[in-house]
């Protein structure tokens, strides 16, 4: 079995052991990083093999997975010319939180805990539930009060022992934090643990693919706590230091402007969050992050590529949304997002995919 890296803080280098149920630096108690730095495949080499992510086992810090469930490998769809939907809703527990809790729950079994317990909003614990139900790991998930009732039966559905937490998404976060401090626990947290950003970071790679060996002129993300889009930087950083993207698309971060403390940070030329937000409640639960923790990473990344942030309303979503049905593709109001930002034309004549990345089953259509 190949050796697991070791993992680092990226603000003051601190390194934790590759074995370690550590799940934040000991120093700051911020997020950590992989340290790991693959040589992706090219195109040719790709052909026959396994119709999932692990067909980029060359960029994947695990190998030789025992948990999959054919997850990835998603269709790309054209909603107007030049404008791709990648439909990561079509994934094993509808979303693609699937891609991270793959390889959370595979180095969970690689670290042998006693349990493993995580926070979400609804799809990560599902992901997790599913994929450790699939490894036989005994698992709780921490979710807030109004977490849609399907996705809590979904989670429950998998064996998953449920917390429901008094308060919203930070509360079920510094709940599942203080547990994850538990002797013998894995925390298997989409925002802390870099192995689900080298999950996410395969959705890019697929667009790759499928695209013929390049990338849109722009990838459009839904932004809360930042794990889908920093997992496209990384798989950009990749494919441009192995020489098989000449360019690096810009990333655009979608906020809802009811929870935008990165757009207002943004705005604001900061380097890091601003200050505490305002919130206001929103449709797009899944991406109502007051105080996402790797901030300046999803800061720093977006102006890398020469991006931006764009916010949009609940209104513009709930259209968003019913557009997307219409068009036979049922997402959740977060999923919608994206393409709300976009479908009037805020690209201009540039290419692009905005993922969908939540099926509308477990949520509805979002009200107003």
């Amino acid at each position: 079995m190949t050796p697991l890296p070791d993992r680092f803080c990226p603000v003051d280098g601190t390194r934790v052991p590759a074995g370690s149920l550590a799940w934040r630096c000991p120093a700051c108690g911020g997020p950590l990083d992989l340290d790991f730095s693959p040589t992706p495949a090219n195109l040719k080499s790709l052909s026959g093999r396994v119709n999932s992510l692990w067909r980029y086992a060359e960029c994947l810090p695990l190998a030789a997975p025992t948990v999959t469930l054919g997850e990835g490998r998603t269709p790309l769809v054209e909603l107007r010319e030049g404008v791709f939907a990648k439909l990561d809703f079509l994934t094993p527990t509808l979303s693609f939180k699937d891609r991270g809790a793959v390889l959370l729950t595979e180095l969970a079994l690689r670290l042998g805990p006693r349990q493993v317990i995580a926070d979400s909003s609804g799809n990560a614990g599902t992901a997790v539930a599913a994929y450790c139900a699939r490894a036989a790991l005994p698992c709780t998930v921490y979710v807030p009060t109004g977490t849609p009732a399907g996705k809590l039966e979904q989670i429950g559905a998998h064996g998953a022992r449920v917390e429901v937490v008094d308060g919203d998404r930070e509360a079920a976060a510094a709940t599942a934090r203080e547990a994850a401090d538990t002797p013998d626990t894995f925390y298997a947290s989409h925002v802390f643990n870099p192995y689900f950003l080298h999950g996410t970071k395969t959705h890019v790679y697929e667009i790759w693919e499928d695209l013929g060996g390049r990338l849109p002129d722009v990838l459009v993300l839904p932004v809360g706590n930042g794990t889908l889009l920093l997992g496209a930087a990384l798989a950009i950083g990749e494919l441009h230091a192995a020489g098989l993207i000449g360019r690096r698309p810009a990333l655009y971060a979608v906020q809802s402007a009811a929870v935008a403390p990165l757009a207002d940070a943004w705005a604001a030329g900061a380097d890091d969050l601003t200050g505490t937000a305002p919130a206001a409640p929103t449709s797009a639960e899944g991406i109502a992050i007051p105080r996402p923790a790797r901030a300046r990473q999803i800061l720093r990344a977006v102006r890398a590529t020469g991006g931006t942030f764009l916010t949009v309303t609940d209104d513009r979503i709930r259209h968003a949304q019913r557009d997307l049905a219409s068009q036979g593709l049922y997402v959740e109001p977060t999923g919608a997002a994206a393409w709300a930002a976009v479908r009037e034309g805020a690209l201009g004549e540039r290419t692009a995919v905005v993922p969908l990345c939540g099926a509308g089953l477990r949520t509805g259509l979002a009200r107003g």
